[in-house]
């Protein structure tokens, strides 16, 4: 009987190998990047084609390799970073398996230049499917060029599950920003197409930031820094009137190596408690040292996850340091006790005493008479003087009194006593004629009376400022205010997009909005759709767009949150057809729009949103598959209160 179990070929098991390592074009860029930042290089630039997808090539000027390490690096687990076993423990550098360049050479056409500074030749290799074309001396400066072309050409299954060429470049985009954010003292270029997107020259931390993210980032860093035995903390988090709905800006490194942690990512949001709005979150770019033993960095196989030996003191260090900075930058609230100087009485007022103020009054004045009679009460009253007679001895009572300055009695003027002419309380025809009416108490035997309840038109009831209550014959419907309301624009936008005839109010001054690179190149495809529901752009530049005009049932306020939130919503890629992006761009300005749970409604906002919901298409549910509204019969209230 033959054997069951064979050895598999090379090229099935790079093949195999490959699956693990390269998954999409970005896992090339990452791969070849850090093998250009291990080999000591100062200048790296990126060319991408198609997304990655047609080529990915790789420029260095680090230290290249001989003719044999040149050979040699295309061979399964070769590698220059590990000697022994224990060297996984205390690994100082990115690349170390010595798969990835044996599994991009095993799906795509892969050709390489390489040349030592000490050499007067390089080495040129091309190979294709893990076979090897050709190799030959060549004239080339110093350092490495890798260039990868028609990736997954062998694995037409694989090739076919990449994603759109919008999904791939953002990809990409991930990559490099990680990689460049890591190593500030590089010198990086990005090139799409034939654009240049990226022109990163060796800076700082802050200036590396600012020059991925965009212009107005400055202003929002904080400044973190903390140096312990265990760890060193260095870094920048972002104000919290800065945060964004998604976690696109939230970037760890540890030994300059990009990592995810939730548990690290917890610990930020702890030091932002009470800061931040209800799921909002913030941008922050942190570098953490450690010492190399202390990590496990081969649990994953892209390496974007590691094991820390103590993670509850890394947690309790990492949120003390970041609500000190946002603390120390008044950014968070503090208790301040010391004495504002400001505040302190001036020294030439210390022995002067307050002035009661003085307030001076005309009792004389007279509302109910004209400017003559207030005159002559002026005149007269100036030489006034009171006196009074002897009191009887057998009662209390002045027995005269005058005022001898008021010679002469002033008749009161009926100007006043006009408003009430006609007005015989005594005569019922006359109250009945006059324009007052007078309301009698009467006292009802029942709670409300018939004409109440006949006059009363409200058909509409709040709860709890979320349901909103309405009268049905067979019982009542509760609605769910804020789905109500997504369905409502919901289809109001689709209309719009559907039939481009969307109104817009033009802005008194332009709102200049800034976004990342990745942001603007979605931005700038969706600009079409989103000018169908009534918004109008200016101008785009690389690191902001200009708004001159909105849809009308938004305010100015709300632009930014609403392409916020469509960015967040299209962070996965933006469907191909046109009627998939105008349901995505709906729904997300719907959600955005809508009025939320908590919010008060007046009467006639309720009767609104009602109608508007049974006047939908499908008012039976939200654009989200939710349902917004349940009806309540009598009878199922009776039983409620069947014993």
């Amino acid at each position: 009987m033959s054997s069951i179990i064979q050895l598999l070929p090379d090229h099935v098991a790079n093949q195999i190998a490959a699956g693990e390592v390269v998954q999409r074009p970005a896992s090339v860029v990452k791969e070849l990047l850090e093998n250009a930042v291990d080999a000591k290089a100062t200048d790296i630039k990126l060319i991408i084609k198609d997304a990655g997808k047609s080529l990915v090539q790789v420029i260095d000027n680090g230290v290249g390799m001989t003719v044999t390490d040149a050979r040699l690096c295309f061979a399964r687990h070769a590698t220059s970073k590990i000697r022994q076993a224990e060297d996984l423990f205390s690994l100082g550098t990115k690349g170390f398996r010595g798969e990835a360049l044996a599994s991009i050479a095993a799906i795509a056409h892969m050709e390489m230049k390489t040349k030592q500074d000490q050499d007067e030749l390089g080495t040129h290799i091309v190979i294709e499917g893990s076979k090897f074309v050709s190799q030959e001396v060549a004239v080339l400066p110093k350092g490495t060029s890798f260039a990868v072309k028609n990736l997954f050409f062998n694995i037409p299954a694989r090739r076919n599950f990449l994603k759109s060429d919008t999904v791939e470049f953002r990809h990409v985009m991930d990559e490099f920003q990680r990689v460049a954010l890591a190593h500030p003292n590089i010198h990086f270029s990005f090139y799409h197409n034939g654009s240049e997107l990226y022109n990163l020259p060796a800076a700082g931390y802050r200036q590396r930031i600012v020059g991925i993210m965009s212009g107005k980032t400055n202003e929002k860093l904080v400044p973190v820094s903390e140096e312990t035995e265990i760890i060193n903390v260095q870094g920048f988090v972002c104000k919290p009137e800065f945060a964004k709905k998604n976690r696109g800006e939230q970037f760890f490194f540890v030994n300059d190596r990009f990592i995810k942690s939730g548990y690290l990512h917890h610990a930020v949001m702890a030091a932002y408690d009470g800061l931040l709005k209800d799921g909002s979150q913030p941008s922050y770019f942190l570098y953490l040292q450690v010492p190399p033993n202390t990590i496990d960095i081969n649990i994953h196989p892209t390496k974007t996850e590691i094991k820390f030996d103590d993670e509850q003191a890394l947690y309790a260090i990492l949120r003390a340091s970041i609500k000190h900075s946002l603390g120390q930058f008044n950014v968070a609230p503090v208790l301040d006790f010391d004495r504002d100087a400001n505040l302190d009485t001036p020294y030439h007022y210390k022995d002067v005493e307050a002035e009661t103020p003085t307030i001076q009054v005309d009792g004389t004045f007279n509302p109910f008479t004209d400017d003559k009679t207030n005159q002559h009460y002026a005149k007269s009253s100036s030489g006034g003087s009171y006196s009074s007679g002897s009191s009887s001895s057998s009662g209390s009572s002045y027995s005269g009194s005058s005022y001898s300055g008021y010679s002469k009695r002033v008749e009161p003027t009926a100007s006043w006593e006009s408003l009430y002419v006609g007005l015989d309380t005594e005569n019922p025809e006359t109250i009945e004629s006059s324009p007052f009416t007078f309301e009698n108490e009467e006292v009802t035997s029942s709670l409300f009376n018939d004409d109440e309840i006949e006059q009363s038109t409200q058909k509409t009831y709040q709860i709890h400022k979320k349901y909103i209550v309405s009268p049905i014959k067979s019982g009542m419907v509760i609605v769910d205010q804020q789905r109500a309301h997504q369905r409502i624009l919901y289809e109001q936008f689709l209309l719009n997009m559907t039939v481009n005839q969307a109104s817009s109010q033009q802005l008194l001054f332009p709102l200049d909005l800034f976004y990342s690179a990745t942001e603007m190149k979605l931005i700038e495809e969706l600009k079409p759709s989103l000018e169908t529901t009534g918004f109008v752009f200016d101008e785009s530049k690389t690191d902001h767009i200009v708004v001159s005009g909105i849809p009308v049932n938004i305010t100015e306020s709300e632009v930014s949150l609403v392409i916020e939130q469509l960015l967040s919503d299209l962070q996965d890629g933006i469907p191909a057809s046109s009627y998939s992006q105008n349901d995505t761009i709906a729904k997300s300005m719907a959600k955005s729009l809508a009025v939320k749970t908590g919010s008060y409604l007046t009467e006639k906002e309720q009767d609104n949103l009602v109608n508007g919901l049974f006047a939908c298409k499908d008012p039976n549910i939200s654009p989200f598959q939710k349902p917004t509204f349940i009806t309540m019969r009598v009878e199922d209230i009776d039983k409620k209160f069947a014993l």
